[in-house]
């Protein structure tokens, strides 16, 4: 085997807070080579990023560090920070989480990668660096590489700047790529361009690459090694098919088995916690509930719905110069006791969606129907009192609590708009967090106290404060850990069972998806190209862009994940370039 390119030795790193000491890393140890693809995992607090940071020496002054750090014979802990940034960018290269905070939003896209080139390669001139951005540009598959370079970060979607910081990371063609979380958030199709992309950049490269992530399903499909993190120590350790199919630790196997996966259904034998905690919802469901859908009340209906939004130039007379259809004649309906999922890539039209029920008013064209009531012409009185049937639980729980408001309190707020009584919203706050699975003393606590997953639960029960008959769910596990998802989606899955509340659940997880809906209607350029039983549209999808959007989703085995296809970039793109190269000498990016 070849010599590491980075050995890690009993690496402890710990802060001071006001709360005390914290130990963020504790004595771990690894080693990464020429060539290997090495995934460190766990759940938020484990350590994981803390470690990379270390690696790059991007740690904060007031870090408390010990151990040893070396990188191509180079100790990392004994060079200045001059040393450091002639390393960074240069032997060692890094992709941020969030690609939007990480580019500077004043400066063009291809100014900001070609400085890249030409700090390490002060020789080059400014226009052939200029060049040299555009054919990275082209490399990552970027469509017209020389007018985009011209533009700002803003004007570029999640997917694409995350290309540009995959541009920039390869610039200098690094021996290290390290990737913290390169694919939160993203849609599973550009998530997946995104991953083929650093696979195809590493192995033209010839670099190791650290993927800092606590999704399975892309672990799966990426790395050669995996290592496992808790509470800031190592727990595990282990080539990528022995981690997932003979895991020596129960925090590897917990972590593994709270993963939802696409290709088991809610009636297979799935491993996943959350599938298994759901499949024995429905099992009770179908035992108490044989009332077909047809028969069972219709809690909401949305009819040929439009949402237009004009397209307008000028900075003094502002005039029309095109619209955007952002929904285009959608047609849908929930009934009672139904979770119906709304899913599709960004910009497909579901938030929008979502915003034109929720408004509670005369949509453009179409109609709105909740209860059978349209929501068109109702008073001010009728809509404050449709309110308390259709709430809402958002993506981010802790930009919707109040921080200044203890959780009672915030439990409390849609109940006294409803007019309830001081001894009725205290006896329904107990209930609440009992239903959620929070203790009755967690009233006095403020949103900052608890944990994200504790806080989504919190927004569950506001949501279920006023006894609605519709929850409207925006992406509401997609920030979470794994463990965490899991124990959200088998608390929602009961509450359906138990309460008869309904669902529109509108996620770009098709995982996620799989396994808590019972219909699904999957959204594309605004409108719906295929709707259907969940099981039906999953084992069986008709529209094309169903099926890509289901091949696309990571699953959870190395063997499954290793026999998809994926994205392969053109190895002339990286390989033979020196600085003094012409476009028309490089490669360019194919499907």
């Amino acid at each position: 085997m070849s010599e590491p390119i980075l050995s890690v030795k009993d690496l402890s790193v710990a802060f001071d807070t006001e709360a005390g000491r914290v130990q963020a890393v504790q004595d771990l140890s690894y080693q990464v080579r020429r060539g290997e693809a090495l995934a460190i995992v766990g759940e938020s607090g484990s350590g994981k990023s803390v470690s990379s940071l270390a690696v790059m020496g991007l740690l904060p002054k007031g870090a408390q560090i010990s151990g040893d750090i070396e990188l191509m014979g180079k100790k990392i802990f004994t060079m200045s920070d001059r040393q450091l940034s002639d390393l960074r960018g240069d032997t060692i290269s890094m992709v941020f989480q969030d690609p939007l905070s990480a580019l500077t939003p004043v400066y063009r896209i291809g100014d900001q990668i070609s400085e890249v080139v030409r700090i390490h390669h002060p020789e080059v001139s400014k226009q052939k660096a200029s060049e040299r951005a555009i054919e990275l540009l082209e490399a990552v598959g970027i469509p017209e590489p020389r007018r985009r370079a011209q533009q700002y970060p803003h004007e570029f979607s999640g997917g694409m700047r995350q290309r540009v910081m995959i541009a920039m990371a390869i610039a200098n063609e690094p021996e290290l790529i390290i990737a913290d979380e390169p694919t939160t958030a993203l849609d599973v199709t550009i998530q997946a361009q995104v991953m083929a992309l650093l696979k195809s950049a590493q192995e033209m490269l010839g670099a190791a690459t650290i993927l800092i992530t606590h999704d399975m399903g892309v672990v799966a499909g990426f790395a050669d090694r995996v290592l496992v993190m808790k509470d800031s120590r190592l727990v595990e350790t282990g080539d990528v098919e022995q981690i997932f199919y003979e895991p020596r630790e129960q925090y590897t196997r917990d972590l593994l088995s709270a993963v939802p996966r696409i290709d088991q259904g809610a009636d297979s034998e799935s491993r996943s916690v959350a599938g298994s905690a759901m499949r024995t919802v429905a099992e009770v469901a179908t035992s108490d509930d044989t009332t077909p859908r047809e028969q069972r009340p219709t809690v909401l209906e949305v009819e040929d719905l439009h949402r237009v939004y004009p397209i307008t130039k000028g900075a003094v007379v502002r005039r029309k110069v095109g619209e955007q259809r952002a929904v285009d004649g959608i047609s849908f309906d929930i009934r009672e006791g139904e979770c119906m999922a709304l899913v599709g890539e960004s910009g497909c039209g579901k938030t929008t969606t979502l915003m034109e029920i929720m408004q509670l008013r005369t949509p453009q064209q179409g109609e709105i129907r909740i209860d059978g009531r349209p929501t068109g012409g109702l008073s001010r009185a009728e809509r404050a009192k449709l309110r308390s049937e259709v709430t809402l639980v958002f993506q981010d729980p802790m930009a919707s609590l109040d921080p200044r408001m203890p959780i009672g309190d915030i439990l409390k707020e849609p109940m006294r708009v409803q007019g309830y009584s001081a001894q009725r919203m205290n006896e329904r706050v107990e209930w609440l967090l009992k239903t959620v699975e929070l203790r009755p003393e967690h009233a006095s606590r403020y949103p900052t106290e608890f944990s994200g997953g504790q806080r989504q639960r919190v927004g569950v029960a506001r949501a279920l404060a006023c006894d609605p008959k519709l929850i409207i769910l925006d992406e509401p596990t997609s920030a979470l850990d794994v463990t965490v998802q899991a124990g959200v989606l088998a608390l929602l899955a009961d509450l359906k069972t138990r309460l008869g509340v309904s669902y529109l659940f509108v996620s770009h997880d098709l995982s996620v998806v799989r396994h808590i809906s019972d219909r699904i209607s999957v959204m594309r350029k605004g409108r719906i190209v295929e709707s259907g039983p969940t099981h039906q549209v999953f084992e069986n999808p008709q529209h094309e862009y169903t099926k890509e959007l289901l091949d696309a989703v990571p699953i959870p085995d190395p063997k499954v994940a290793r026999t998809r296809g994926g994205t392969v970039i053109d190895a002339e793109a990286f390989q033979g370039n020196s600085h003094d190269e012409t476009p028309s000498e490089q490669g360019s990016v194919r499907a």
